[in-house]
Formats: structure tokens, sequence, C-alpha cells
């Protein structure tokens, strides 16, 4: 978890132009359209999936920590309200973003006890079935951390609290 939001925490510091922040907003609005919990299940569990390659899914989910930071850098960048919110917060005080923090950690962990058991000549076979258990609980995370955070930005889109983020 450390390693993740620290990561998270550097994409977030980073410096975004206006222009580019302009045009990774277009992509990502794109990209979420449509979305539905579902969706977001679906997406984020295309991410988490390749963190539990070993060695591998640590490269992954470090970067996909800092991606993530950086989308949260070129949206303040947009909109200046969201400078005053602190981007670890996202994780760490939403119920989605706990999940998904949890989730993803449980990938990066196994691949580093994985790559570990092979740099060490160790059989993996004793791993399979943790592995497999720590798959269908992050399934089970990203499932439910989908559908609160599709209610919740639902929820505030109706409140009208993305206004800041349309025009």
């Amino acid at each position: 978890m450390i390693l993740f939001s620290t990561t998270f925490q550097i994409g977030s510091m980073s410096t975004v132009n206006e222009e580019d922040a302009k045009e990774f907003l277009s992509e990502f609005e794109k990209l979420v359209l449509d979305i539905d919990a579902f969706g977001i299940f679906a997406h984020n569990t295309t991410i988490a999936l390749p963190m539990f390659i070993p060695g591998f899914g640590i490269v992954w989910g470090l970067f996909s920590a800092w991606s993530t930071g950086f989308a949260f850098a070129s949206i303040a960048t947009t909109a200046p309200e969201l400078k005053e919110i602190p981007p670890l917060s996202i994780l760490f005080f939403s119920p989605f973003g706990l999940m998904e923090l949890t989730a993803y950690s449980l990938g990066i962990s196994r691949s580093f006890l994985l790559i570990q058991a092979i740099i060490k000549k160790i059989s993996v076979y004793p791993q399979i079935k943790p592995t497999i258990i720590e798959i269908g609980i992050m399934i089970s995370l990203l499932l439910a951390g989908g559908y609160i955070e599709f209610y919740m930005i639902e929820l505030a889109q109706e409140e009208g609290m993305f206004g800041l983020l349309e025009g």
C-alpha cells in the first residue's frame, strides 16, 4: 500500500500544462462517457490482473499508481478547486478508493512473492492456491468498489458537484 500510495502521490504532483490537461480530459471523457458500475469494475480489473504477474506486476502496479496520480494532476490543472483536495484523500477516505488500493496491493505483493520464489528457485506450486484466493478477493473488492464508485458519481452528478468538470 505504501509503494502504491507514494507513487500515486508523486504522479499527482506532476506539472501538467493546460493544453496537455485538456487533451487528457478529452480522452478521459470519451473513455468514461457511457461507463456504468460494471464498466468501472471491468476497467479496474483489467488494470489489476496484470499486477499478479511475477515481477512485471510490481512495475505495472507502480506505473498504474503514477498514471492515476497524473490523471488527478491533469484534472486539477483544469479545475483549480481540486488543488485544495489532498490527492491521497481520494484513496484513503473514499470506500471505493480503499477497496481499489487493497486490491492493487494484493496483486503487487503477490507479484513480489512469486518473483522472489522464482529467483530463489523455490517451487511456486504452494503459492497457486493463495494466489487464486487473492485474485478472488481482488475481484470481489473491485466489483463492490465499482458499484460504490458509480453510485457516488451518480449522486454527485445529481447534486451538481461535477459541474466544474463540464465545459
